[in-house]
């Protein structure tokens, strides 16, 4: 099994800490997402398991390796960290096979990935002609190119159009059922929701949170249920003899905080009270990454004067 493991990882630029003695674990077989505010050391932390730049103190292996020490790296990790990386003058096909070349990689290889990024019919076309969404899946192609163990992509669904995200979150999924390591950098929360099962948080170059999703969300977002009922001081004095309070909105729903759908159904149930909707309105990803992270942002916007 090959898992990514950063231990006690310090990156200084002159007096600012970018990365603040980080320790964590990446494992096979599940898609991590990688998450902070600007500023708070993802792209450095990649860098420095890629070995493109050195840490201050610390370290980061890959498989119990340093990156710098694996031979045909490309066999092992699969990474995109900047779509605009391609020779503009080359073609798409090119690209990837002097890739291939430096690897050993088979040529065949260049024709799979094309075909699996949707990238066939264009793949003679120079680089500098192709649209920010396809320079993307061509930093794709380059990632999945020797069928690595480990995947690390950095806001791979910068400029997809929907077609392309419902792809990328595909491809995330199957890979870590592939039992493949998948490391993923997002500042797309619900994107982030529909394809991660475990997230590492940073703020500020630290560690903030290393947890299952669902872990995380429950932790920090309460449960609430909604309730539609036609008769209002019924669901009221029932929920209130069992210590809950009701919250009517503009529309018509009311919510229970700190509530359970099973619990609310046998209380309205008991009473007679008629329901017309009763449903858990389950906590966001991003409503628990900004209870989280909303001191960590380098840069925040401040309230509008009325």
């Amino acid at each position: 099994m090959t898992s990514i493991e950063v231990q006690d990882l310090t990156k200084e630029f002159g007096t600012a800490r970018a990365v603040d003695d980080l320790t964590f674990r990446v494992l096979p077989g599940r898609v991590t997402g990688f998450l902070g505010p600007n500023g708070a050391g993802k792209s450095t932390t990649m860098r420095l398991v890629l070995g493109l730049d050195r840490p201050t103190a610390g370290c980061a292996t890959i498989g119990g390796r340093a990156y710098r020490a694996l031979r045909e790296p490309l066999r092992h990790v699969g990474a995109l960290l900047d779509a605009q990386a391609a020779h503009g003058s080359r073609t798409a096909r090119d690209h990837l096979r002097v890739l291939a070349v430096s690897n050993r990689i088979p040529d065949h290889r260049v024709d799979e990935v094309l075909e699996e990024t949707g990238l066939a019919s264009v793949a003679r076309r120079r680089v500098r002609t192709y649209s920010l969404g396809m320079r993307q899946r061509l930093g794709i192609a380059a990632a999945l190119l020797g069928d690595p163990e480990v995947v690390m992509l950095d806001e791979p669904s910068n400029g997809l159009d929907p077609e392309g995200i419902v792809w990328i979150r595909q491809l995330l999924r199957r890979l870590a059922g592939e039992g493949r390591t998948v490391l993923v950098s997002s500042h797309l929360m619900n994107e982030t929701a529909s394809f991660a099962d475990h997230l590492v948080v940073l703020g500020r170059g630290r560690l903030l949170a290393d947890t299952p999703m669902r872990e995380f969300i429950h932790a920090r977002v309460r449960p609430r249920v909604r309730i539609r009922t036609t008769d209002p001081v019924a669901l009221k004095s029932a929920l209130a003899e069992h210590g809950h309070e009701a919250v009517e909105h503009v529309d018509g729903h009311w919510s229970v905080d700190h509530a359970r759908v099973d619990d609310i159904g046998r209380v309205t149930s008991a009473a007679g009270v008629p329901v017309l909707e009763l449903a858990a309105e389950e906590g966001t990803l991003e409503q628990a990454y900004f209870d989280l992270t909303s001191a960590e942002a380098e840069f925040t916007a401040q309230p509008q004067e009325a």
